[in-house]
């Protein structure tokens, strides 16, 4: 069914920048008609291409598992608490929250099962829960093969517990690993379930240190070879960069050799990424996603964002799981990147627009959404309506709609989000799932279950001092 909305401002992209008082038609979930002479919209309005989360896990909230203010290391492993008790709620949670704050798609990196059933049945619950708050996602299953403690023999780490303690931790964290084999078609499996014109299912090895050389040279063919893409993390952290330093120095290179670096590949993070492997990642065309508050959460580091977009990094931004007030504010993320990455003095990196822009169009080939994201006609309806009155308050002098949007804009301000042609929020709430209802189901679940995990709660503090001695001993962070 045909569908129009008038706007008093509308962002169609960086090059036709902003039309006044537009209206915006759609038909079967693509854009028909953008035209002029709207004339007053009240209330006032500013249309702007959804929003991607191009980075994510789709996971429950860090915070209140008592993972606060520790480095990823020791942080992956207390967040065992925070494994999904039931997957659909978990996943429908955490895409609902996106969609609030305006995403039309988000990168599913999917690095904690929940253990309760089959994987692909696990792939088909996140999918559900996605079709049913309406949103598009991109879906990996995260592999690893190696190093499930620390960057190496863990034996240290291990050897001083209890037996019982030990078994704790080998029980939660040490799994017989996946061939490669077995992972491209646990991946193949999942794609013939869940792919569709909504989900895109790629490949997910979960990082250099964690996953051997066999098998990232497998999910590298299989890509080359099926056109699927792949989704990293990749130098999020300074042991990860010292443990590349002095086991794999020459680890980009061979990542580009095999060709493992291409337009197919999204990588998160690349925080200690220095500037040759920049340029061979901007070469070869692979994305760099940047997750501002992930990053200052887990005192990861300042991504060289500002020098990777100047040697040619396409970029993109992700939340995480972890914006900066753990509420998945996708705006207010895309903001504290243009606050910190774009520009010195009169040196500007980016215009908002222009990093706007490119994290959406940049954002969409991340997660296999169709089209540029630009607001014309032949592409897909996806659009988030700002509320303009509560954007600009204050009505003294017309002001840029996006510079106000980048100099206070947050989720709040969203009325509508549309996805292909369909509303999924309206007036800060979803409209085909009920949030507040899943959060509080699953939070009744989770203090039922949190008990199961009793004696791993009465040693992390040990663990957790056993985790930073071997990493500040055996990975030097200078």
């Amino acid at each position: 069914m045909a569908t129009e909305i008038a706007a008093t401002s509308l962002f169609c992209g960086p090059d036709r920048a902003i039309r006044d008082d537009v209206t915006l038609r759609h038909d079967g979930g693509v854009i028909t008609d953008i035209s002029g002479g709207a004339g007053p919209v009240s209330p006032r309005s500013f249309v702007i291409p959804g929003f991607i989360n191009a980075h994510d896990h789709a996971r429950a909230t860090a915070s209140s598992f008592g993972a606060v203010g520790m480095p990823l290391e020791s942080w992956i492993l207390r967040t065992a608490l925070g494994t999904p008790v039931d997957p659909y709620l978990t996943a429908a949670s955490a895409l609902a929250r996106a969609a609030k704050a305006g995403c039309a798609a988000m990168m599913v990196h999917y690095t904690r099962p929940s253990g309760t059933m089959p994987l692909v049945d696990e792939g088909k619950a996140v999918a559900r829960a996605a079709s049913d708050v309406g949103i598009r996602i991109a879906f990996a299953i995260a592999v690893r093969d190696r190093n499930p403690i620390v960057y190496g023999d863990a034996e240290s780490v291990l050897s001083g517990l209890s037996s019982d303690d030990r078994k704790t931790i080998e029980e939660l964290f040490i799994r017989a690993p996946m061939s490669p084999a077995a992972y491209i078609e646990l991946t193949d499996a999942i794609a013939a379930a869940i792919a569709g014109p909504m989900v895109d299912v790629q490949l997910g090895p979960a990082g250099v240190q964690w996953c051997s050389k066999p098998l990232l040279e497998a999910v590298a063919e299989n890509s080359e070879r099926t056109g699927r893409r792949i989704h990293m993390h990749l130098l999020e952290t300074v042991y990860q960069r010292a443990w590349a330093d002095q086991y794999f120095p020459d680890m980009v290179r061979w990542l580009r050799d095999i060709g493992f670096l291409s337009e197919r590949l999204t990588l998160a993070h690349c925080i200690h990424a220095r500037p040759d492997e920049l340029e061979m990642i901007a070469a070869s065309g692979t994305r760099i996603v940047t997750n501002f508050s992930s990053n200052m959460h887990l005192r990861s580091g300042l991504a060289p964002i500002a020098a990777a977009h100047k040697c040619g990094c396409a970029i993109a931004v992700g939340v995480d799981g972890l914006a900066l007030d753990e509420d998945d504010d996708i705006l207010r993320e895309m903001r504290l990147v243009q606050m910190v990455h774009g520009g010195l003095g009169f040196k500007a990196t980016w215009t908002p627009a222009e990093l706007f822009a490119l994290a959406i169009r940049n954002g969409r080939r991340g997660t296999g959404a169709p089209g540029s994201g630009e607001l014309v006609a032949g592409n897909p309806a996806d659009y988030v309506v700002i509320d303009l009155d509560r954007l600009d308050r204050d009505r003294i002098m017309p002001v840029d709609p996006m510079a106000l949007l980048f100099a206070r804009g947050n989720a709040s301000l969203v009325k509508e989000v549309v996805v292909a042609g369909k509303t999924i929020v309206r007036d800060g709430a979803c409209t085909a799932v009920d949030l507040p209802a899943i959060e509080q189901e699953l939070r009744a679940m989770y203090r039922a279950n949190v008990g199961k995990l009793s004696n791993f709660q009465r040693m992390w503090p040990p663990l957790s001092e056993r985790l930073s001695g071997w990493f500040e001993q055996q990975l030097t962070c200078e």
